[in-house]
């Protein structure tokens, strides 16, 4: 019997999977992880019963720069139209509306640090977000916003962007914010962290996070079968 595979689109060396490698682990599925941008092009996708895709500096109206953006959204639109589970966290939720027709700009002002989502009423019908309670404790990390998809139904919102969490089809997910948060990717985070927020004393809010999002990450697993 063949594993249970899926595919990890990352884009710099220190926005991992966190805990999402653990929990698919946990159930038996491999996670294959590429460096999108680190290594050469963006891999052709055939076997990979779902995709996530993680985070990083980039805009994705960078093209010129990273020209190997419009090749990750032709994959990630792949995914989506072949009705296979997609979770895009942080650029790659702004992935993810781009390769389904919607805009990402530069918004206003950053959003940096720990803070609450607030759900929609809308998420109280959707399997993945139905059982999360509101308030939902997330790490932010952001300047980039983005419309949402045609069809798209909103999940989350903050004080300072509306669009947090979204929901397009049955299967495709984006999160602008954080929550596959553990200790070992915040070690990783801290050199990059602007001091304000690295310096502070934050064990009990990464904690909650932490189990927010295994709630929350183990769901969006079970959509794949898992």
């Amino acid at each position: 019997m063949m594993p249970r595979r899926w595919v990890c689109f990352q884009h710099v060396t220190h926005e991992g999977p966190g805990q999402l490698a653990e929990l698919t682990a946990s159930r038996g599925i491999q996670l294959d992880v590429y460096q999108v941008g680190l290594e050469a092009g963006v891999p052709r996708l055939h076997d990979g019963e779902a995709l996530v895709v993680m985070g990083g500096p980039m805009g994705v109206y960078e093209t010129e720069r990273y020209p190997w953006l419009a090749e990750e959204c032709a994959r990630i639109r792949e995914f989506v139209q072949a009705g296979r589970l997609v979770l895009g966290i942080c650029l790659g939720a702004q992935l993810l509306a781009h390769a389904l027709g919607a805009t990402v700009f530069r918004g206003p002002t950053e959003e940096i640090g720990f803070g609450p989502v607030t759900l929609t009423e809308a998420a109280a019908a959707d399997p993945v977000f139905r059982a999360v309670t509101s308030p939902l404790p997330v790490f932010h990390w952001h300047q980039d916003t983005f419309d949402l998809p045609e069809g798209a139904v909103l999940l989350a919102s903050s004080a300072q962007y509306r669009n947090q969490a979204f929901r397009v089809g049955t299967r495709a997910y984006g999160l602008q914010f954080h929550v596959e948060l553990n200790d070992s990717l915040w070690q990783d985070w801290l050199p990059d962290l602007p001091a304000d927020v690295a310096t502070k004393d934050t064990r009990a809010l990464r904690v909650a996070i932490e189990r927010a999002g295994n709630d929350l990450l183990n769901r969006v697993i079970g959509l794949a079968g898992g």
